[in-house]
């Protein structure tokens, strides 16, 4: 049964003004399909959109898909050209990835490249296909690409709480932002599940354990809320963007923030500060966000442990991936020198961990580093603001 004219229209539209993008810089261009969960359908519409601009004479090449043996993903890949997939031997065992240098060799108008969070063979060029992503764009070529929300490095704790599921593959904010179209791919929660119990998305093996487990009716609502907002927010990063700058927003706030989050060696804490101040940043359109560290004479590398060590490392690049700044400051005034980083960058919201007590006042009261610091920011004669995040 063919798509009504409209639905045909409307492709052809979309395939328009993507290759308009892709004439328009040197630079290629990226587009992201986002969903809430696996299933949605976000595959099928990438290689619906490469039949659309090979029908308009645009060099597009399948650089990676993964159809999962679904029958109508499958039948979209009909007709398309299709770059090899590369065997790589790890562990005595031969796995196939994407073939990066055959698509830079080939170099397509346009390449479809599908699990954007996939974690590469240990020894390949780069550890993540999100970072072979980077590489191709700044090679010339455009990517359409997929992603599932809970991906999102920025969301991790959200989606841990949500379905209780450690999602390891995450990609970092900072790549939809610097998208040039993300589009949402939905589907109502009640449709993915019955998809996902008529077999379209897992081997019926597998579908009691999704049901009660990851695709959770609530799960997915909320995961639904999750995805629909961040491609709100990438829109409204767009039209700021095409724009420059001059959203409707109050002057004060106007790309006017500097946030600047202060972190220890507490691995937990610092991840949940990095993650939220993140996003913060980008709610904000901030033109800066920091992440500081005061190391104390108690935090010295001969003093705390080879693995609180690595997880510091691992947190500060974590936060370099979102797109922070590093600040590392040796101090034991931690209180003072927060607050004299926080003058020298002309921070405005200042984003600080406090530990989960019985009560809010609990919280505040106990005498401690955020306790002595909202006591001497209060004093300060200054528009610096406390952001408190409990973990």
């Amino acid at each position: 049964m063919s798509p009504p004219d409209d639905e045909n229209k409307l492709r052809d539209q979309s395939a328009e003004r993507f290759l308009r993008l892709v004439q328009e810089r040197r630079r290629g261009r990226l587009k992201i399909y986002l969903g809430l969960a696996a299933g949605v359908g976000k595959s099928y519409r990438m290689l619906q959109e490469a039949h659309d601009l090979l029908a308009h004479g645009v060099n597009v090449l399948v650089g990676y898909v993964e159809t999962h043996g679904r029958a109508d993903t499958v039948a979209q890949v009909a007709g398309l050209p299709v770059l090899p997939r590369k065997s790589v031997f790890y562990k005595g065992r031969a796995l196939e990835e994407m073939d990066l240098d055959g698509i830079l060799q080939q170099r397509p108008a346009v390449v479809v490249v599908d699990e954007l969070a996939h974690s590469n063979v240990p020894g390949s060029r780069h550890e993540k296909r999100w970072q072979d992503v980077e590489e191709i764009v700044a090679a010339g070529i455009s990517v359409i690409t997929a992603l599932n929300v809970q991906h999102l490095e920025s969301l991790h704790d959200q989606v841990l709480r949500i379905t209780g599921t450690d999602v390891t593959e995450r990609v970092p904010d900072v790549l939809l932002r610097a998208a040039d179209e993300v589009i949402n791919v939905d589907l109502t929660v009640d449709e993915l599940r019955i998809r996902l119990q008529d077999g379209k998305i897992y081997a019926p093996d597998k579908v009691p354990a999704a049901l009660t487990n990851f695709f959770q009716r609530e799960h997915l609502l909320q995961l639904r809320e999750l995805a629909l907002r961040e491609v709100t927010h990438a829109l409204g990063f767009q039209i700021e963007s095409d724009a420059g700058g001059a959203r409707a927003v109050a002057p004060e706030r106007r790309n006017a923030d500097r946030l600047l989050a202060c972190i220890n060696s507490n691995d937990r804490a610092a991840k949940e500060i990095i993650r939220k101040t993140s996003r913060l940043a980008a709610r904000f359109s901030a033109s800066a966000w920091y992440v500081l560290y005061v190391q104390t004479g108690r935090e010295t590398a001969d003093r705390i442990g080879l693995a609180t060590q690595r997880h510091l490392l691992n947190n500060l690049q974590l936060a370099t991936e979102l797109g922070a700044q590093i600040l590392r400051v040796k101090d034991d005034d931690v209180v003072g020198s927060i607050r004299r980083v926080a003058r020298e960058k002309n921070a405005t919201l200042l984003v600080c961990g406090i530990t989960r007590e019985k009560s809010a006042w609990e919280r505040v009261s106990r005498r401690g580093i955020t306790y002595d610091l909202l006591r001497a920011v209060a004093r300060d004669d200054t528009d610096l603001d406390v952001y408190l995040i409990s973990y």
